[in-house]
C-alpha cells in the first residue's frame, strides 16, 4: 500500500479519542513488541494509521516489507522481524498476511496471533486450497490481472470497488500505484506449520470483503477458535477503521 505521508494531524485526533490521557496502558500488557505482515498488492504502510495507535499503548511495532516472492521468502522475512522484537510479540497478518502468520508464528517469541481480513490455512494446504474459490466466488480475485512474468496485481478500477472501496480516490489510487505484486508460483505453496493449533488467536472481520470474501473469514475464525470482531469495512479494514483494527490487537497483547 502506498505511504501515507499526512496522517499526522489525523493520528493525532484519533489518539485523543480514544485513548485516555496518561492510561497505563503498558502495565496491562503481557506482549511488548507486534510484528505486522502486509498482505498482496500491498506494503507494509498499510499499516501506518495503526501503528501509532500500538505504540500509544505501550507496543513496540515493526511493519514487515515483504518481498512476494514466495511464502517461504516472506515468512523468512517475517522471522527477522520477529527475531529483533522484544518479546513476546503479537503476529499480525492481513489477506495474504494470513499464510505468512500461520508459518512463521511457531516462533517461540510469538505469543499470539491476529488475523485482518486474512487466510489462515490448514497444514498442507496453500493459499490457492484455503481460499475455497468455487463455495466463496471473489469478485477481487477475478478481476486480477498477470503481467508477463506472472506476477498478480489488481488495476487501479479494481483496488477503487474491490479492495478499498470505502477509502476515497485519492488513497485508492495511491494504493494501485504502489501496490506490491505477487509472484502467482507463490499461490501454489502450502503451509507445513500451523501456528494457531498452538497460540491464541484472533480475528478481524471486514464486513464487506470483495477480496477474501466475509463469509470465508467467518469460516476461518470459528475453525481457528479465534477470538473474533467483525465491523463494516472494506478489505482494507486497517486503512478505513484503524483503531477498529488496533483495539483487537491490543486485546491479544493483553
Amino acid at each position: 500500500m502506498p505511504m501515507f505521508r499526512n496522517l499526522t494531524a489525523a493520528a493525532a485526533l484519533v489518539l485523543a479519542a480514544v485513548l485516555p490521557a496518561g492510561a497505563p496502558f503498558a502495565a496491562d500488557l503481557k506482549a511488548k513488541s507486534v510484528v505486522l505482515v502486509h498482505g498482496a498488492f500491498a506494503d507494509g504502510s498499510s499499516w501506518n494509521r495503526v501503528t501509532p495507535l500500538l505504540e500509544a499503548a505501550g507496543l513496540n511495532v515493526i511493519a514487515v516489507q515483504n518481498p512476494l516472492e514466495s511464502l517461504a521468502g516472506d515468512v523468512a522475512f517475517t522471522n527477522r522481524a520477529i527475531d529483533r522484537a522484544d518479546g513476546p510479540v503479537v503476529l499480525v497478518g492481513h489477506s495474504w498476511g494470513g499464510m505468512v502468520i500461520t508459518q512463521a508464528g511457531g516462533h517461540d517469541k510469538v505469543s499470539s496471533l491476529v488475523y485482518v481480513a486474512a487466510y489462515a490455512p490448514d497444514a498442507g494446504q496453500s493459499l490457492g486450497e484455503a481460499a475455497e474459490l468455487e463455495k466463496f466466488p471473489a469478485p477481487g480475485i477475478g478481476a486480477l490481472q498477470q503481467d508477463a512474468e506472472g506476477y498478480f496485481f489488481l488495476p487501479k478500477e479494481a483496488t477503487a470497488r474491490y479492495f478499498a472501496q470505502d477509502l476515497p480516490k485519492e488513497e485508492t489510487d495511491l494504493i494501485a500505484a504502489s501496490q506490491g505484486l505477487l509472484n502467482s508460483a507463490a499461490l501454489g505453496e502450502p503451509v507445513s506449520n500451523v501456528a494457531w493449533q498452538d497460540k491464541p488467536s484472533f480475528y478481524a472481520i471486514a464486513g464487506d470483503d470483495h477480496m477474501t470474501p466475509t463469509e470465508l473469514q467467518r469460516q476461518f475464525a470459528r475453525k481457528i477458535g479465534a477470538v473474533s470482531r467483525e465491523i463494516d469495512a472494506s478489505h482494507s479494514v486497517m486503512v478505513s477503521q484503524p483503531e477498529f483494527v488496533a483495539d483487537l490487537i491490543i486485546e491479544a497483547a493483553k
